[in-house]
């Protein structure tokens, strides 16, 4: 199985932090990294459209959405938040490839950092292990 990273690069330290949760996951469940590419995008509204291009055109078994956003001083976040996991949803159901919102919605970067692989969890661990489940149930049903 081949898996796609699309990584929203506007916090390049979470990024970079989610990035290497996914792929201690990928390893763990003995994923090559020549069977994962990378795709940068500028901000988590953009992963939408990243995941289904690579859903629709690449050889891929899963794609991992990874990103941060953090609250802001407008409404900004809740639009940006909710637009990029229904995107990312959409991809999922339209496609049938699975596809893992590992975005991180936080109040401030301190929650962020617990987040990404400090105190309270890994996102970007959880959405590649999630994406590897799906994966590994869809090929089930297709057997």
């Amino acid at each position: 199985m081949r898996f796609a990273l699309i990584v929203a690069t506007f916090y390049p330290e979470l990024a970079e932090r989610l990035v290497s949760g996914a792929m201690r996951a990928m390893a763990a469940a003995d994923v090559a990294d020549d069977d994962l590419d990378r795709f940068d995008v500028p901000g988590a509204f953009e992963l939408p459209l990243a995941a289904k291009t690579a859903a629709e055109n690449g050889p891929y078994s899963g794609v991992v959405c990874l990103g941060a956003v953090i609250k802001g001083e407008t409404d900004h976040y809740d639009y940006v938040c909710s637009e990029a996991a229904r995107g990312v949803q959409s991809v999922s159901l339209s496609t049938g490839v699975p596809c893992a919102f590992g975005v991180l919605t936080c109040e401030n970067m301190k929650q962020a950092l617990e987040r990404s692989g400090g105190d309270k969890r890994d996102q970007g661990y959880d959405s590649a292990r999630t994406v590897l489940a799906m994966a590994e149930l869809l090929r089930k049903f297709g057997d």
